[in-house]
């Protein structure tokens, strides 16, 4: 009696392995938010980071036959992203932010702030000129991605990325001698501004945890791969972020400004500090993600 045969012998070409993986995807519900927001994108990249294709160029590889090799090593990437509900950057170790690289892993949360997105441009009525910036802080900088865009965008600046995991910051390392960066960022184990004493910043940066314990709650099983200290803050989710507002302006130059992202809390965040002005940044996914707070508008509400 003759049985079905496996898989891994009726898929041939890069065409027939993305529609598998679509398929598989969607039948599976998986959770996307790691890099790609549906499974055409993510099944793309998947396929053509496991075949060691550009990333940018799927369209003339999709009839290419692929070995029986690479289909052993390309069905085992995507049942572990199904079966184990791995993100994707895990799988591949690698992420993205703008044009930029960075080598991930379970000790950090996969890169995905709308900072990176705003930096310097959106930047510019409060800092003029890059040259303006001479010293940065990243905090809760997990991979080192905001630091190193900090460095970049900012050539003149010596740049601090503050994290509370050693783990953490084992990644940054990797990342900031990636880019050649060692001399310029240095990174430094704390808990937000706990080990900075003395220390006085032009801008800071912090994307931190800011997810309610509701949410945590909810959250798909991808996110359930991300260290758990990268995502919730309490039960509203703020309480990094008040540690961070009542303690930046001490560490501020008298024209240094702050900006963070605080996910979805915009009316939890402004009912927590009525007397504090915001300026809230346009960012791709609108304008209540990003904040920006100067050092003035701080002393003006008694937190500096």
């Amino acid at each position: 009696m003759l049985t079905e045969p496996p898989v891994i012998d009726q898929l041939f070409t890069v065409r027939d392995w993305l529609r598998f993986s679509v398929s598989r995807f969607t039948e599976a519900g998986l959770a996307f938010g790691h890099g790609s927001d549906n499974a055409y994108d993510e099944a793309a990249h998947l396929i053509l980071h496991t075949l060691n294709l550009p990333l940018d160029r799927l369209e003339p590889f999709l009839d290419a036959r692929l070995l029986h090799s690479e289909r052993v090593v390309l069905l085992d990437m995507l049942n572990r992203r199904v079966d184990e509900r791995i993100p994707a950057a895990y799988l591949t170790h690698e992420a993205w932010l703008g044009d930029f690289s960075f080598y991930v892993d379970e000790r950090v949360i996969v890169p995905r702030s709308f900072i990176a997105e705003l930096l310097p441009e959106a930047l510019e009525p409060w800092i003029e000129f890059p040259e303006l910036v001479n010293d940065a802080l990243d905090l809760c900088t997990g991979s080192g991605c905001l630091a190193i865009l900090l460095a970049h965008h900012y050539p003149d600046a010596q740049v601090d990325a503050v994290d509370l995991s050693p783990e953490a910051l084992e990644v940054a390392e990797i990342n900031v001698e990636k880019y050649g960066l060692t001399e310029r960022i240095d990174l430094i184990q704390s808990d937000l501004f706990s080990a900075l004493e003395g220390r006085h910043y032009d801008l800071i940066i912090a994307n931190p945890p800011y997810v309610d314990a509701p949410s945590v709650a909810e959250l798909p099983a991808e996110y359930g791969h991300e260290p758990d200290l990268a995502l919730g803050s309490g039960e509203d989710g703020l309480d990094a972020i008040r540690v961070i507002l009542a303690e930046a302006g001490t560490h501020l130059t008298p024209f240094g400004v702050l900006v963070m992202e605080i996910g979805h809390n915009r009316p939890v965040l402004e009912a927590a500090f009525p007397t504090l002005r915001f300026e809230w940044l346009d960012t791709s996914g609108g304008d209540g993600f990003v904040c920006l707070v100067d050092r003035s508008d701080l002393v003006k509400a008694g937190l500096a």
